[in-house]
């Protein structure tokens, strides 16, 4: 194997460095050159030549040595160990995130004292999510109370009637505490749904009361006459087509549904002199669909006391035996994102007219 360098020949006399000097070092201005041929490096392994630029006398530079290669799995092992890392933290994140939201917001047995808090807001047109939580929590063991947050004007007849039920069977069922408190308005069907409650609360300037049927829908007739256009209809009985909205009720029409009205009115007073322990007699007087204030409806029984949100809760939790503050628990709110809303044909942001023509006659108990 040929070498890797030029041997120094030996007839070359080696140059005497200069006796270092008793202070700090300072290079020579110059040094002789190299023995090492014209690349002026001394080769691989081999000790640094003493003339070489950077050399101080008594120091002896270390042999060049070639670096450790590492194996293309050592790098491929520590990205996957990193990256394994940082997903179990990021799970462990999520996971406790979870835990804590899931365990004050759906009710999980992670203490004693917690109170469910159902919002009920806006117009009630179906009963369904507002029964989804009420059976949720009347069935929690851990939520000892729930809590009714009431802002809204009232809705469909059958839809808030089915609330009340729902209300009145955990009562009795479940023997769980339900209090209502009514923000700033809580007639109609709202009131409908407070009156199956164990206790009414509202702030001295709430809306209370209205207590009453209303019937509508939308008649357009009008509209296809100056269209020109013939609505044709064709029935067997004769209100089969009672309430079309293409053209005025007829007597007969317009006693037909009073009396529906006045059954339903029959329905919501009894419903509420029951849930109140009172008689239907006490209510009817009250019952002529107008509202008072919180102050007002006091004195007329059909709220038990004065006070906001934050005094129903903590009456609420000393009824219950709750000691100190207790925890609140809410239903996970349902949030749509714009596909969402999208996905259901728009009709979210961009309402169809065709509604308006196919809208049949309405009961609701709502104040307005």
């Amino acid at each position: 194997m040929p070498d890797d360098f030029e041997p120094v020949p030996p007839s070359t006399p080696q140059p005497t460095p200069p006796p270092p000097p008793a202070g700090p070092y300072t290079a020579p201005a110059a040094y002789p050159p190299p023995p090492y041929g014209t690349s002026g490096y001394p080769p691989l392994g081999y000790q640094a030549y003493q003339g070489y630029p950077g050399y101080r006398p008594g120091y002896a530079k270390a042999p060049l040595v070639p670096g450790k290669q590492r194996s293309p799995w050592f790098y491929i092992g520590i990205i996957a160990g990193s990256f394994a890392a940082v997903c179990l933290l990021v799970g462990l994140m999520v996971w406790a995130t979870m835990r804590s939201v899931a365990g004050s917001a759906a009710g999980l047995p992670i203490g004693g004292n917690q109170i469910a808090v159902i919002d009920i807001n806006g117009v009630i047109l179906s009963p369904e999510a507002i029964n989804a939580q009420l059976r949720k929590f009347g069935d929690d063991s851990s939520v000892k109370a729930i809590l009714l947050h009431i802002n809204s004007p009232g809705g469909g007849a059958a839809a808030s009637q089915e609330v009340y039920q729902e209300v009145m069977r955990i009562r009795k069922e479940k023997h769980k505490k339900i209090v209502a408190s009514v923000e700033s308005v809580g007639a109609s069907g709202a009131y409908y749904i407070a009156s199956g409650c164990d206790k009414i609360y509202a702030n001295n300037a709430s809306v209370v009361g209205s207590i009453g049927v209303i019937m509508e829908w939308t008649n357009y007739g009008d509209l296809l006459r100056w269209a020109k256009l013939k609505n044709i209809t064709i029935t067997a009985g004769e209100l089969k087509d009672a309430g079309d909205p293409s053209r005025d009720l007829t007597p007969r029409e317009q006693a037909y549904f009073q009396t529906l009205v006045d059954n339903m009115y029959s329905q919501f007073v009894h419903d509420v002199a029951t849930g109140r322990r009172t008689s239907e007699d006490k209510i009817k007087p009250l019952a002529t669909g107008q509202v008072w204030t919180g102050e007002q409806s006091l004195p007329l029984g059909l709220i038990d006391k004065i006070g906001g949100f934050r005094t129903a809760l903590i009456d609420t939790a000393r009824d219950v035996g709750i000691s100190g503050e207790p925890t609140i628990v809410r239903p996970p709110k349902n949030k749509r994102g714009l596909l969402a809303v999208l996905a259901d044909d728009g009709e979210d942001l961009f309402p169809n007219p065709g509604q308006l023509l196919n809208r049949a006659p309405g009961f609701y108990f709502m104040w307005k």
